[in-house]
């Protein structure tokens, strides 16, 4: 198992969560295959993970391949492994995913990748437990157990003949859907706490930042299209940049920017004219003004001040970086 594995094990204690948790207990009891199905960030390689070492198989290796990684030429090697001279490049016999797991597990992400050659010698392993080197007609024995993950529709995949309904049925002995973040409100904080710990101690310092009920109450009204994966980067950005004070704004897009929506056009008067000073340096001049007045109303006190503007504390550092040596003169 990977560090990576380990560093993240799943938080939660939501009933969808729960529930979750006790379909991984039950289909590990079993060596047959599972398919795990969720939206991008929703931890179906932790479930795969977790699910393998819940098993018999836990001291046996763990194996896992992303499919969308390869091209379809080179999935097949990488799976069945190849003898030397079986193609251009292949100067040594070499073992695949199958046999390097056997005894194991093997995770194949993103499964819906795989191409219509490559299932069908899936689907013999899975059926007979054999397998061969690519350039090779000898059999190997694969004792393997395979797990498999998407985002795809594999059932509208199937009818359309893109993915085989054989292997599909096969490999559908358990099919587990993992639930979005969004169905998963009470995990929120939880998990909020958990990655802002990590980021803390990360950065030195002594303690996590606070998450203020406002910080709270923006990551619960959120929807989260990019899941516990969104949700990490966008704890761990927060608290990269609130410098160990308490969190109160959260910033979901990155890319946000107070100059993204900022003309630079000229100013064109009614009456037709036209003057020097852009639209970019009135708001500006604007910003400037309102936070000296800010300032010298709190005593430069920039808590006060931010309260003043109606800004968070976060937001007004911003501003204040920004004209720092202006406000100083």
């Amino acid at each position: 198992m990977s560090d990576g594995v380990l560093d993240n094990q799943a938080l939660g204690q939501s009933e969808a969560f729960l529930e979750l948790q006790e379909r991984i207990s039950m289909a590990a009891r079993t060596s047959r295959p599972v398919i795990f199905i969720g939206e991008r960030g929703t931890g179906k390689e932790l479930a795969a993970a977790r699910l393998h070492m819940l098993s018999t198989r836990w001291s046996q290796p763990y194996v896992t391949l992303n499919c969308a990684a390869l091209s379809p030429t080179l999935i097949e090697s990488e799976l069945f492994g190849h003898e030397a001279g079986a193609f251009t490049g292949a100067l040594r016999q070499r073992k695949g995913r199958f046999e390097i797991a056997d005894g194991g597990s093997l995770f194949l992400d993103e499964v819906a990748n795989i191409p219509p050659t490559v299932q069908e010698k899936i689907l013999r392993v899975v059926e007979y437990g054999q397998m061969e080197r690519v350039g090779s007609s000898t059999p190997i024995i694969a004792n393997v157990r395979l797990i498999a993950a998407t985002h795809a529709d594999l059932l509208a995949m199937a009818r359309d003949g893109q993915f085989r309904q054989d292997l599909l049925d096969r490999l559908s002995f358990e099919v587990i859907t993992l639930p979005p973040l969004r169905a998963r409100k009470d995990d929120i904080p939880i998990l909020a706490e958990h990655f802002a710990r990590r980021m803390a101690s990360e950065m030195g310092y002594e303690k996590a930042p606070e998450l203020t009920g406002r910080a709270r109450a923006m990551l619960l009204d959120y929807e989260w299209p990019g899941n516990v994966r969104e949700l990490k980067n966008v704890i761990e950005r927060m608290v990269y940049r609130c410098g160990g004070e308490p969190i109160d704004d959260i910033i979901f897009n990155p890319f946000e920017s107070e100059w993204a929506n900022h003309a630079s056009n000229p100013v064109v008067p009614p009456e037709g004219g036209t003057t020097n000073i852009t639209l970019t340096d009135e708001i500006a001049e604007l910003e400037l003004r309102r936070l000296r007045e800010a300032l010298e109303a709190t005593h430069y006190n920039q808590r006060q001040a931010a309260e003043c503007l109606g800004l968070t504390y976060h937001q007004f550092r911003g501003y204040y970086r920004k004209y720092q040596d202006k406000i100083k003169t």
